[in-house]
């Protein structure tokens, strides 16, 4: 297969699906002659042109509002937010609005809307635009909430995030736009809700998402050479959960860590806990559970913080270690 990067699949699971479906749109800001921020939509105004490919004001609440009552009249809005910080923003319009009309009205509309943003930190872009939201979002019933680590999974993840007839919020962690993985050139989905293992292992288990999953793999290729055999379970979507992926991993291995690149404090690791606690796997388990994430701190803007706040394969390495 072809290998492409991770913004390059993004930018070819929209514009299969607006060819695919006339009522999806994409609207954002700076995404038509700029590219948008990270270049992610080069080349589609000139296909689509400005009726589909919809340049916004920087108004988050007036587009996001915008792209609900277009979800609701039918239509199926891709709306691009520059930064996941900028959620905050228009909290009201997803949290009350995208994910609750359905339900309120008793499913005689739908919302099938994917807001698209970039996440996360490395890029030195301090502590308004680097933060790992998603626990916020998992927390509100009527969102589900989607995370890709490789070009394959952001294609075939985000054309079922826009078949989906519900709010998906998709997040893009920006140090894997330029990252490569290969993709197919035939049509494919991959299900909301299915977990992947990305290396099997008997040892331990990794259960993680986004770009840790690559320093997660890192780790288990150099404990390989030690003779240890790391299992990596990528979850993908955390919103719905793939429950069973996780206990079936750690039932088989007896031990586990939970990587995230969110603060680790009330982040969403704690959900991925509880889930093994309260299965049989807990019964398996042979040392207590182990949690990596980011520290109790705004993103830093020097890079050297910067880099001590966020998790990285060291500090997984270390998680492991002390448990193998």
């Amino acid at each position: 297969m072809r290998e492409i990067t991770y913004a390059e699949a993004v930018r070819e699971a929209m514009s299969e699906e607006m060819r695919r479906d006339e009522s999806v749109f994409f609207m954002g800001e700076d995404i038509g002659v700029y590219n948008g921020a990270f270049g992610v939509s080069k080349g589609m105004i000139q296909e689509f042109g400005e009726e589909r490919v919809r340049e916004t004001p920087i108004s988050e609440t007036g587009f996001v509002g915008a792209g609900v009552g277009a979800a609701m009249m039918g239509m199926r809005p891709i709306v691009e937010l520059m930064f996941s910080d900028f959620m905050a923003v228009c909290y009201d319009q997803i949290i009350n609005e995208a994910a609750k009309q359905r339900f309120m009205l008793g499913g005689a509309v739908k919302v099938p809307m994917v807001i698209r943003t970039a996440s996360g930190g490395g890029t030195g872009a301090a502590a308004q635009h680097s933060q790992s939201l998603e626990q916020m979002y998992c927390h509100v019933p009527g969102l589900k909430v989607v995370i890709p680590s490789t070009p394959y999974d952001a294609k075939g993840l985000l054309k079922s995030a826009i078949r989906d007839d519900n709010c998906v919020i998709f997040l893009e962690q920006k140090l894997l736009y330029r990252t490569k993985g290969t993709v197919p050139d035939e049509d494919y989905t991959i299900p909301l809700g299915k977990a992947d293992v990305k290396r099997i292992g008997r040892d331990l288990s990794i259960i993680a998402y986004g770009r840790t999953v690559q320093m997660s793999l890192a780790v288990a290729d150099r404990l390989a050479k030690e003779g240890k055999e790391i299992e990596v379970v990528d979850i993908r979507t955390l919103s719905p959960l793939d429950k069973d992926a996780i206990i079936t991993s750690v039932k088989k291995t007896g031990k586990a860590v939970v990587v995230h690149e969110a603060v680790e404090f009330g982040g969403f690791g704690g959900e991925i806990v509880s889930v093994i606690a309260d299965s049989e796997a807990f019964y398996r388990l042979d040392a207590p559970i182990k949690r990596v994430g980011a520290l109790f701190s705004p993103i830093p803007f020097n890079p050297v913080l910067e880099k001590m706040v966020l998790p990285g394969e060291e500090r997984i390495e270390k998680a492991v270690r002390g448990i193998i």
